[in-house]
């Protein structure tokens, strides 16, 4: 029997002797088992034309058999026709031809930090003692001399991976790879908040509990700190109508069947809304100094300095204004020391004639 790496070039061979008084006219493969049927040259089998090629040297004979598949795997037998048709012959026992395939296994469930063990299994025994190489996501990972196991020492979700094996000397024909899957409980645990922490009044607030697991965590419990019991349940937690009393700190617990993780608490606060200001609701006797204090400081503007009296022209014993729109008092009248209309009405009030005074500061005054 032998044993064929699938992929690989496979030569089968064996002796054989007739007797000295025939001559030998064709040699030829075949995998007709019986003579009694009409039997099949393989290089002329469609499924074999072209991977074939025959070898015969001193009675030894050999096929080389290419690109070997599992359709491949059968009885091959030799056979030669003479001089005499009644002397042609099928050389027994045949070959047997097994098409080795590898395969990785895996043995039960691979939880973070336990042991996995990984085995590469073969259909058939090659003739040498070959070492197994083993790959990581197509990449060479590890290599084994004298056993076909692969052991992995206190797994992480590091070693989650496809992993897959080749014999020496046909590492270009690895078998299929297989996903080792490790198994760990929640990490890395957090709250995201949408769409802020500070939220004003009114508005709703959504928090989402985020974590890494396999598999994925389907618990998920709500708490707030100062609170003995759960708040709410679900991957995300949501407040509507959001007032002052639901500010505070956040956390949630995630589990999966290996355990459970609680996330750094978050803190959600209440946000004022900002209040316009109300222009329309100023008091009149405030808007009514503001006119005074201008038409004060106009007035104030339009009198020349003393140098300028000295200068100017006079009319009338009154003088003349840069701007006599603006001259609302009599300067022969005008105190002084005022600033405001209390001042004006105590410094001013030693005039002769009451009726001489600026009617329209007295008026407003009372």
């Amino acid at each position: 029997m032998e044993c064929a790496m699938k992929g690989s070039t496979i030569y089968l061979s064996g002796s054989f002797k007739y007797p000295n008084n025939l001559t030998v006219t064709e040699t030829f493969w075949t995998i007709t088992p019986y003579g009694g049927k009409k039997y099949t040259n393989l290089s002329d089998d469609p499924h074999y034309k072209g991977r074939v090629e025959y070898f015969l040297q001193n009675q030894h004979f050999s096929l080389r058999l290419r690109d070997v598949s599992y359709m491949d795997e059968t009885i091959y037998y030799f056979g030669i026709m003479t001089n005499d048709v009644n002397q042609n012959h099928l050389f027994y026992p045949g070959i047997k031809l097994n098409v080795n395939v590898l395969s990785v296994e895996i043995s039960g469930e691979v939880i973070e930090g336990n042991q996995a063990n990984l085995f590469c299994k073969t259909t058939c025994n090659l003739r040498y003692n070959p070492k197994i190489a083993w790959y990581k996501n197509s990449i060479f990972f590890s290599e084994s001399f004298s056993t076909n196991e692969l052991l992995l020492q206190s797994v992480s979700s590091d070693d989650t991976g496809k992993y897959s094996c080749a014999v020496t000397k046909y590492e270009h024909l690895p078998s299929p790879a297989v996903t080792l899957n490790v198994r760990y409980p929640p990490k890395k645990t957090s709250v995201s908040i949408h769409p802020s922490t500070q939220i004003v009044k009114g508005s709703s607030v959504t928090l989402t509990c985020i974590c890494d697991s396999n598999p994925p965590a389907w618990i998920y419990t709500w708490f707030k700190e100062n609170e003995n019991t759960a708040i709410g349940s679900g991957q995300s937690f949501s407040i509507s109508s959001f007032n002052f009393s639901h500010s505070g700190r956040f956390y949630c617990f995630a589990q999966n069947k290996y355990g459970f993780q609680r996330s750094a608490a978050v803190t959600v606060t209440f946000k004022a809304k900002r209040r316009a200001l109300n222009l329309g609701v100023i008091p009149a006797a405030v808007m009514l100094s503001v006119v005074l204090i201008v038409l004060f400081k106009k007035g104030k503007q339009v009198y020349p300095s003393e140098e300028q009296n000295n200068r100017g022209s006079q009319h009338n014993g009154e003088i003349e204004s840069p701007e006599r729109d603006y001259l609302t008092l009599d300067p022969t009248s005008r105190c002084a020391d005022y600033d405001t209309l209390h001042n004006m009405k105590t410094s001013c009030s030693n005039t002769n004639d009451p009726e001489d005074q600026d009617p329209t500061y007295y008026n407003i005054d009372n």
